[in-house]
């Protein structure tokens, strides 16, 4: 498939190839695009979406849970090495997660571990919707909820990072 992706060839896509050009919209989770390739074809790319976030939705917590935890820390280790997906790179480089002081470093060092260890995942925030204070201010409120609404919350977060990149990788109404 080319870089910029229709709408109409995905449709038309056998499902090798449609995981292919999706399998990386939910980070490191190539099994949600397989599923929701039986469900097409898609009118618009929010159909898309909707089938995607549907396909994790339905899908057994452990499975749930896997996704959450192929996400990277925020402004963690992985950013620092070069461990991260290109679109987990340009994200936190949208909300200025690479250009942190080294007391802003470690205030997100302690949080994620904070976090990790409360529920068992790293910290999942649409960060192009955010800059560092919002998304700080965010880690602490969360920090409060259960592991059950935390999922919920970090699930919704995931659907909207994937409706982030769907919209950057297709084109479609």
């Amino acid at each position: 498939m080319p870089d910029a992706l229709s709408l109409r060839e995905l449709n038309a896509a056998d499902c090798a190839a449609f995981t292919r050009a999706l399998g990386a919209v939910f980070e490191r989770s190539p099994w949600v695009a397989r599923r929701a390739w039986a469900s097409r074809p898609y009118a618009t790319l929010r159909d898309l979406h909707a089938a995607m976030v549907s396909a994790v939705r339905q899908a057994p917590l452990e499975e749930q849970i896997a996704l959450l935890r192929a996400h990277p820390d925020l402004a963690g280790r992985a950013a620092r090495v070069g461990a991260m997906s290109d679109s987990s790179v340009a994200e936190q480089a949208s909300a200025g997660l690479d250009r942190l002081t080294a007391d802003e470093y470690e205030r997100f060092h302690r949080l994620n571990a904070a976090y990790r260890d409360r529920f068992g995942f790293p910290f999942i925030i649409a960060v192009r919707h955010h800059d560092k204070a919002g998304i700080l201010a965010a880690f602490t409120r969360r920090l409060e909820h259960t592991r059950e609404q935390e999922i919920d919350m970090a699930l919704d977060q995931v659907g909207e990072i994937a409706w982030l990149r769907l919209q950057a990788l297709v084109a479609g109404p």
